[in-house]
């Protein structure tokens, strides 16, 4: 919200994941939907095996083809079509304060697709706790909830504990899904938190925020500096050398992240907050949506 005027239920911004949601279907087709089959036999659309007749099976899935031909009785079996889990996990720590409207702006454009597209969608918020905010629903007659949910959520917690958040998740959600982070990975144990996601099995995609502000130090001589989510204080004095220090550490942790990303098969894309959000989601999706 700034002030008292929606942003995320604003028609306007509507309007744009509609856009946003079309192209999906545009360039994705059935890859985006819900329409992942699962290994399990049983009633459904697609066709997988035969099986031979059972007392108590359904009748109606006789294949007479085969009985004329060979004088079996063998059912039809069909793979099964299970909607996808889609899990929204969305950095509300302290140190996303500059970003956490741009962050919610990119997580309500993925949620109203998945919806849209009849996924199951769970939004999270992140930060030294796990803190629900959209409950696992489905159907796009919840865009307007998950929305307003999304409008509301704020930034909470000291500090920003993924491998935590990642343990509780684990405990919360026992079917696999795909796995969406939110973040400007500013935290010292992401590369466990993305570990135990992918141990249980979890499709993970990260969606690194950042604010080209932080990506320098334009602060020189004597300052005295406080963590935003510590509140920890410290003195320093800054010159050229340390700014250039500091650019270059900020530079090499984003890399950092972004090649643990191609090493482990995880989803990786980066979106500066000072670029359209429906630029970022638009990219992501021509590329092949939420894929490693």
């Amino acid at each position: 919200m700034i002030g008292s005027a929606p942003v995320l239920t604003d028609p306007d911004f509507i309007r744009k994941l509609e856009t946003l949601h079309l192209l999906a279907r545009k360039v994705l087709g059935g890859m985006l939907r819900a329409d992942r089959r699962s290994e399990k036999k049983g009633a459904g659309i697609l066709f997988a095996d035969h099986a031979e007749y059972s007392l108590g099976d359904d009748y109606r899935a006789i294949d007479w083809h085969i009985f004329g031909r060979l004088g079996e009785l063998m059912i039809r079996l069909y793979e099964l079509e299970e909607d996808t889990s889609i899990h929204l996990l969305v950095d509300l720590s302290r140190s996303m304060r500059t970003k956490s409207l741009y962050a919610r702006q990119l997580a309500a454009s993925l949620g109203y697709i998945a919806l849209a597209n009849a996924d199951r969608l769970a939004v999270w918020g992140l930060a030294d706790a796990l803190r629900p905010i959209v409950e696992p629903t489905h159907g796009k007659g919840r865009v307007l909830a998950m929305l307003r949910a999304l409008e509301g959520a704020e930034c909470f917690g000291a500090d920003t504990r993924l491998s935590a958040c990642a343990r509780s998740f684990r405990l919360r959600t026992r079917r696999r899904g795909v796995c969406v982070i939110l973040s400007d990975f500013f935290m010292g144990d992401w590369e466990e938190g993305l570990r135990l996601l992918r141990h249980a099995r979890h499709e993970v995609f990260c969606l690194q925020v950042i604010d080209p502000d932080e990506q320098r130090c334009d602060w020189r001589g004597d300052v005295e500096l406080e963590c935003v989510e510590t509140g920890r204080r410290r003195r320093l004095t800054i010159g050229p050398s340390e700014a250039a220090a500091f650019a270059r550490a900020v530079q090499d942790w984003n890399e950092r992240l972004r090649r643990h990303c191609a090493r482990n098969e995880i989803g990786f894309a980066r979106a500066g907050i000072d670029v359209p959000f429906e630029q970022v989601i638009g990219k992501i999706l021509r590329q092949g949506g939420l894929v490693a």
